[in-house]
């Protein structure tokens, strides 16, 4: 029954908006899986993931990095990949992941993301001089007016890119062979898209839609490219990146444990943008990143409310933690923008995808260490510290430190981390420069009182070389 909370407005029981709740059951709304909803902890079953690929198109090489180390790494043989999405370059690299994992083929979606980037890039001289045109043009539009250009102005042109991208998806993917996934066959693709006419976002789904190399084209639609694409239902597309970017909130009808975005656009800038160059950047960082974090937010709160008990975990709600691997700008200082995300010089596609494999190594090392710190067995922590690792605490942590050494460390491990400190798997962890988490700690157990602030963690060879805890912005 809703009441009314001091300001009028209507309320659930438990105080909650009643707009909040019907949000939340439309927007948020998981599908539990057979087995009753699980938890967090899922000892002796397999973890369900989604992975979500944000698009941007040549620095999505970043992502064919990440899924080319996740798919065949040995730490995720207890997880079983439910879901992918994607938008633009994130949405091909989605497609060469599902079209693999559905044979159960995860070292042939690893060979075919390699493929298709190296196809990609130019790498015959004629294509050499194409691409610096192109990237150049791109830079001297945030100094100089240019002209507008539109593909329907040079058919021929616009007909021979588009050829020339699906001819790469055929390559690598056989299209006669995919059809309209059934139930409960994994993992299911969804690609984002908006409809240029009606506006609306649209998502298609393995399970009620049959992916097409148009169907990809369509996400990857980058209006100053490519003519916009008509499909068969009679819409008429552009890029995914106008509307979900990626999509997410359908991914929790497949029940994942935990949802993991490949994300390119960063969440954070370290300078004020000043120039035109900076301030464009900027712009397309942020648009990029609007519903991705709108998408999330809904997921978080979800936990959240999830944990403190305004939400009972029943057949309709169920917590998902979200884990986040970020491109780092700190690897590619002064050389990423939104001219660059036109780029297929060969080094370049191959810096991206290397840094993407060094994140998803890092981000693999995170996941290790965050399952010895929920151990709680100090002597299990303690073994992923190198021999020459520090930490340093400061409020709302017990202040101490740098520790330098296993043996100075050993102590504080022993007597704070292991014992009252608690990684929030209701927030985000987010791997980017180094990996940071929430973190909740009692300060009195009789009251259970807490405090809340963020972990940082630095690592080499897959052990931890730096932790540092304080207060600061959650992550995200």
């Amino acid at each position: 029954m809703a009441a009314r909370s001091r300001n009028g407005r209507r309320t659930s029981e438990k105080g909650i908006p009643s707009e909040w709740l019907a949000i939340i059951d439309v927007t948020c709304r998981r599908k539990v899986s057979e087995d009753g909803g699980r938890g967090l902890d899922t000892q002796g079953e397999r973890k369900r993931v989604a992975i979500a690929c944000q698009g941007g198109g040549s620095h999505t090489a970043f992502t064919a990095g990440v899924l080319k180390r996740l798919l065949r790494a040995e730490e995720l043989k207890g997880h079983e990949v439910v879901g992918l999405s994607g938008t633009s370059g994130g949405a091909v690299c989605a497609l060469l992941a599902w079209h693999h994992l559905l044979r159960d083929d995860a070292a042939g979606a690893a060979e075919a993301l390699d493929a298709f980037w190296r196809d990609n890039s130019a790498t015959a001289p004629h294509e050499r001089i194409i691409n610096h045109w192109i990237v150049w043009a791109g830079n001297l539009q945030n100094f100089v007016t240019m002209p507008a250009l539109s593909p329907y102005d040079n058919y021929f042109s616009a007909s021979a890119i588009e050829d020339e991208f699906k001819r790469l998806l055929e390559r690598r993917v056989n299209f006669t062979e995919v059809g309209v996934q059934p139930e409960g066959s994994y993992p299911m693709l969804l690609v984002g898209a908006v409809d240029v006419i009606s506006g609306e976002f649209r998502a298609f789904n393995s399970r009620r839609d049959k992916i097409s190399p148009e169907t990809i084209l369509a996400s990857a639609a980058i209006p100053t490219l490519f003519r916009s694409v008509h499909l068969d239902d009679g819409g008429v597309y552009w890029d995914g990146l106008f509307s979900q970017n990626p999509p997410v909130n359908q991914l929790t009808d497949e029940g994942p444990d935990e949802i993991w975005v490949i994300q390119i656009n960063p969440k954070e800038l370290g300078t004020e943008p000043r120039t035109g160059a900076q301030i464009a950047d900027r712009r397309n960082e942020l648009s990029g990143n609007l519903s991705l974090h709108q998408e999330l937010g809904f997921i978080e709160k979800i936990d959240q409310m999830l944990e403190e008990g305004h939400l009972v975990r029943d057949a309709k709600y169920k917590q998902i933690v979200v884990r986040v691997i970020e491109m780092s700008r700190s690897r590619f200082p002064g050389s990423l923008g939104t001219a660059s995300k036109l780029n297929r010089d060969p080094r370049f596609i191959e810096d991206l995808m290397s840094h993407g494999e060094a994140q998803a190594e890092e981000f693999l090392a995170a996941l290790a260490f965050e399952d010895a710190w929920r151990s709680r067995d100090p002597e299990t922590m303690m073994s992923f510290f190198t021999e020459d690792a520090e930490l340093v605490s400061s409020a709302p942590f017990p202040e101490g430190g740098p520790y330098k050494g296993r043996a100075q460390i050993q102590p504080f491990v022993a007597e704070h981390l292991a014992e009252v400190a608690r990684v929030d798997l209701t927030k985000k962890q987010v791997a980017r420069d180094g990996v940071a988490w929430t973190v909740r700690a009692l300060t009195d157990e009789e009251s259970a009182d807490q405090v809340e602030g963020v972990a940082e963690a630095e690592f080499r060879g897959g052990n931890v070389k730096t932790l540092r805890l304080g207060s600061g912005p959650r992550p995200g």
